[in-house]
């Protein structure tokens, strides 16, 4: 581990939960005027807490935004960059958040899916930081609702009457990861501790229990956008309400442990939405994730591009006294401010990061931080944000486009040609600041293949 500052420790270090669900696109949300999608409890974060409208992930995809996350790094300088799963790793030598949150006595745990080190891998949640950590360690297996087992602490936890199924089966994981997590916060309630639940509601596959509330809510809808298990909408909106319920589940116990006031709690996207379940009339997805439904502004892309539609996420953070309740923040952050920011609430000593602190935002403290310069890359895509300015490579064979997003949200107007000089000097930055990746080792490559396995199964 690696640290080049400090912060003083606070006299009652407040606790952190970071709740992050899988593929949420920006404007699924009813608080932000969806008309079918139902998030009371998530809503509610933007009436007790505050919004950031313009937050990034680290990357268009799972791995590459978690290593970001858990990591302080952007995309030219992190670790897993792809969506190898179990076969990418983090080094050893790398620090996480959980690391970081121990050197100030906190408690770490994990709920959900982790997918940068599997089980065999140096990049083992329990080997990097995690007290606990339940749930899929490889993202393939996280791709199925009803596994024989997930993983708690590197074991097998078998789930009861499960053949291994994408749809079917008795046991919901998600179901048993919510109730591991409850379980953990009430056994650690009386400590400092970081609780991180990267939940893998709503991605697909969507196989969903039929008897459960939240189904019912959407049974009834003529959503269906095809005849197969991977077209129904009704199951993804009956995903994020349950997510939701689950939301509101967290909130509750932090207030019966009288937890409220001394916990950040965050709740937010991973990468951009995609724009699933396309019909007719609905060319963005029946959801329309990047589509703002108040006023039809698109952002333009999804999952897997650079562009916004890529990399905006819902971002909400509430911690009652401490963050204003009813605000808006439209400055800029990413994924690798969460280092910095977790550090200064802590007094953690702070790693190498390439982010800086949220917090100021956060608190009200103030509206805008100087600006700074971001960077991604991914699968032959570049990008680079210098304030309102987006420079973008959106493929090998392809030229920089350039966009004013204060005026072009939705990237429409490429300004390459009436701004060489200002494109010229991005690109340059962009190219300092690739670095050649190095993978962590993975001593015993057959569990991370089994665990795999159990995620290809149809």
């Amino acid at each position: 581990m690696i640290f080049s500052a400090a912060f003083l420790p606070p006299a009652d270090p407040p606790n952190v939960v970071l709740i992050m669900l899988d593929e949420w696109g920006y404007y699924e949300a009813s608080g932000l005027g969806h008309p079918d999608i139902k998030t009371p409890n998530i809503d509610r974060f933007m009436q007790e807490g505050t919004r950031f409208t313009q937050a990034l992930a680290g990357g268009p995809v799972c791995a590459p935004t978690r290593c970001s996350l858990l990591t302080g790094k952007h995309a030219g300088h992190m670790t897993v960059r792809g969506n190898s799963g179990s076969f990418s790793s983090i080094r050893d030598e790398e620090t996480t958040l959980a690391e970081m949150f121990q050197t100030a006595g906190y408690v770490s745990g994990g709920f959900g899916k982790w997918g940068i080190g599997g089980r065999g891998s140096e990049g083992s949640p329990i080997l990097q930081g995690f007290e606990t950590f339940v749930g899929f360690y490889d993202q393939v297996h996280a791709h199925t609702y009803y596994p024989e087992y997930v993983i708690k602490n590197g074991e097998e936890l078998v789930l009861p009457g499960n053949p291994g199924s994408r749809y079917e089966g008795r046991t919901f994981a998600q179901n048993v990861i919510h109730q591991e997590s409850l379980g953990w916060l009430r056994d650690h309630k009386d400590e400092p501790f970081f609780m991180y639940l990267p939940w893998t509601l709503p991605h697909g596959h969507w196989g969903f229990p039929k008897d459960s509330p939240e189904w019912l809510a959407f049974a009834d809808k003529p959503w269906t956008a095809g005849q197969s298990r991977d077209t129904d909408s009704r199951a993804y909106a009956a995903m994020l309400l349950m997510a939701d319920r689950m939301v509101g589940e967290v909130l509750t116990q932090l207030a019966l442990y009288g937890l409220e006031e001394n916990t950040m709690v965050i709740v937010c996207g991973d990468n951009g939405g995609q724009d699933y379940f396309r019909i007719d009339g609905r060319p963005r997805g029946f959801f329309a994730p990047n589509v703002d439904p108040k006023t039809g502004v698109e952002f333009r892309g999804q999952k897997r591009d650079l562009y916004e539609g890529g990399l905006r996420v819902p971002f909400f953070v509430r911690w009652p006294g401490t963050v204003p309740a009813g605000r808006v923040v439209d400055d800029p952050i990413h994924f690798a401010d969460f280092m910095p920011t977790f550090a200064q609430l802590s007094g953690a000593p702070m790693p190498e990061t390439d982010g800086r602190s949220f917090l100021p935002l956060a608190k009200g403290d103030t509206d805008r931080l100087p600006n700074r310069r971001l960077y991604w890359e991914f699968s032959q895509q570049k990008a680079v944000r210098d304030g309102h300015w987006k420079a973008v490579k959106p493929g090998k064979a392809q030229t920089w486009e350039l966009y004013d997003l204060s005026k072009d949200v939705s990237e429409t107007t490429n300004l390459a040609d009436s701004q060489p000089a200002l494109l010229r000097e991005l690109i340059t930055w962009a190219d300092s600041q690739y670095e050649v990746p190095r993978l962590g080792k993975i001593p015993d490559r057959s569990l991370a293949e089994k665990d795999r396995e159990q995620g290809m199964r149809g």
